[in-house]
């Protein structure tokens, strides 16, 4: 499918290429791809059932935005270990369970990042992480509450939605 590939940016988080790819009709089409080495994302659930959610400030978008935990796998990095890690990091707390729940590519039509959904439960407030640059809040949410913000339009983020049905539709208990 792809000719030609040149390398046009590299940056901390992701590079950007050109591709030259064959067209149709014998053509040439030629697209740029945002090239990413993968990310996580993490349902943290509290004990009494809460969907722990973030207001994260977003500087692409301009706005704070509700959202689950998320970050950037460093170069072979352990996904689970990552997931702890962001957990952590964002929400200050540790889980004592975390599991696989579902994986996807984020914007197939441009970029390569594919995301990893984990569970977290049994948790632990020990303090958030920030870096430098984050601003997040922490809020734990009642799951009837959090689905009234996605109908609302309120819960903006594909990653959250995305995970938070799966979860629902596949994997919650159904006495949560």
């Amino acid at each position: 499918m792809i000719e030609r590939r040149e390398r046009m940016f590299e940056g901390v988080r992701f590079a950007v290429d050109r591709v030259e790819l064959a067209g149709r009709g014998g053509g040439h089409v030629v697209r740029e791809v945002v090239v990413h080495g993968g990310a996580v994302t993490i349902l943290p659930i509290d004990d009494r059932g809460r969907i722990v959610l973030i207001r994260n400030a977003r500087f692409a978008v301009d706005r704070t935005l509700w959202e689950l935990p998320a970050g950037s796998l460093e170069r072979g990095e352990d996904l689970a270990v990552c997931a702890a890690r962001e957990l952590e990091e964002e929400t200050g707390y540790r889980a004592q369970r975390i599991e696989k729940l579902c994986e996807f590519y984020t914007t197939p039509g441009i970029c390569t990042e594919r995301m990893h959904a984990y569970l977290a439960t049994g948790l632990e407030h020990v303090g958030q992480n920030l870096d430098e640059n984050e601003r997040i809040e922490v809020e734990p949410v009642a799951v009837e509450n959090v689905l009234q913000m996605m109908r609302d339009n309120a819960i903006e983020d594909g990653k959250t939605i995305a995970t938070i049905l799966y979860w629902l539709e596949f994997q919650r208990p159904r006495n949560t």
